[in-house]
């Protein structure tokens, strides 16, 4: 059983897979700080110095505190300001992976474009019978 999974974890795409939920984890978190600390901040300032982190809607008459923390303390809670950050950071992740994907292909027809397509080698019957026309029509 050691033995199998020494195998499984060797091939290529489980390492590359490994390495692509690391990246996309750590780069996760960069595109929440940048929503939550530099976009945010600037759409809060354009309506009015409005966080939407802090907008809610209580679920019960016992939630009177007027931050998310201490709302969610008291009671249940309709959060719908995170929700809207989380879509946001869901957005831009998205048309990120979108530009680097697109890169990506661009690349590839960049570099099978150049490659000269030299024409295939018809099959040795095709090319038998080819010689065998040839050598008729010389006679």
């Amino acid at each position: 059983m050691l033995k199998e999974f020494q195998e499984f974890i060797s091939k290529g795409n489980v390492m590359d897979l490994a390495v692509a939920v690391i990246i996309g984890a750590a780069f996760g978190k960069i595109v929440d700080s940048m929503v939550n600390d530099i976009i945010m901040p600037i759409v809060g300032a354009i309506f009015g110095g409005l966080d939407f982190n802090n907008y809610f809607y209580p679920l019960s008459s016992a939630v009177t505190a007027p931050s998310l923390d201490a709302a969610k303390a008291q009671g249940a809670v309709f959060a719908y300001g995170s929700f809207v950050t989380v879509v946001l950071n869901f957005l831009i992740l998205a048309f990120i992976i979108f530009l680097m994907v697109k890169a990506v292909n661009n690349m590839r027809r960049r570099l099978v474009a150049e490659k000269p397509v030299e024409p295939a080698a018809p099959p040795a019957d095709i090319a038998l019978l080819t010689e065998i026309r040839d050598l008729l029509a010389k006679r």
